[in-house]
């Protein structure tokens, strides 16, 4: 197979950049007083912990190998298939918890959580996200939200939907990410851990009163 060496280093580059073509992180957050604020961490957040987790965790399993994949056109549909819905089910979980964290601690009155939500994914429509995943993932958003316990959900394991899916969705066979499934969904758990640490620091003088 003759390898496009060219296209391979564009494509590594762009994935290790940015697996999404939405707006740079920002590199530290100072606070979060407004809803505004709060949109921007969860789509800026749930991004880097997506393309972290995946991209790293395809690198690890195919070693260099994982550059000859991206001259693959079904490798690339999967992985873009794959970086979708992770991220959509990890917005929702960034949402919940942070609405749940502010509900419970800050005194946030408003759940806007919904609103929050749907503007997030409605700007990846036109980076890539279709339809059909932006509809089964606001399906999914409505299903959980009317189970949730504002109060306590911050607590309760809230990273999980988003580690199963990044388990569920990685283009890697099965029986290998069997054998990885422990280590798949503790990446991405540290990811998230730091995520929750940087969120509690940011908003420690914060006090929502709406």
């Amino acid at each position: 197979m003759r390898l496009n060496l060219n296209k391979i280093i564009s494509t590594l580059k762009h994935l290790k950049e940015y697996i999404f073509p939405v707006k740079k992180l920002t590199d530290k957050f100072k606070t979060i007083s407004t809803i505004q604020h709060l949109e921007t961490f969860i789509e800026e957040k749930s991004a880097h912990v997506v393309q972290t987790t995946l991209y790293g965790y395809i690198k690890t399993r195919m070693g260099f190998k994982h550059t000859i994949m991206f001259e693959d056109e079904k490798f690339l549909e999967s992985m873009d298939i794959a970086k979708w819905n992770i991220y959509v089910v990890a917005v929702a979980d960034c949402t919940f918890y942070s609405f749940s964290y502010l509900m419970s601690k800050k005194g946030l009155k408003k759940n806007d959580s919904r609103d929050v939500f749907l503007s997030v994914l409605a700007r990846q429509k036109s980076n890539g996200l279709s339809s059909k995943i932006y509809n089964d993932g606001k399906t999914s958003f409505e299903n959980r939200f009317g189970k949730i316990n504002w109060q306590t959900y911050f607590q309760d394991d809230p990273f999980i939907n988003s580690g199963n899916a990044l388990y569920k969705w990685s283009p890697i066979a099965d029986n290998l990410k069997e054998l990885d499934k422990e280590i798949v969904l503790n990446s991405i758990k540290y990811k998230w851990n730091s995520v929750k640490a940087e969120f509690e620091k940011i908003t420690a003088n914060s006090h929502f009163d709406i």
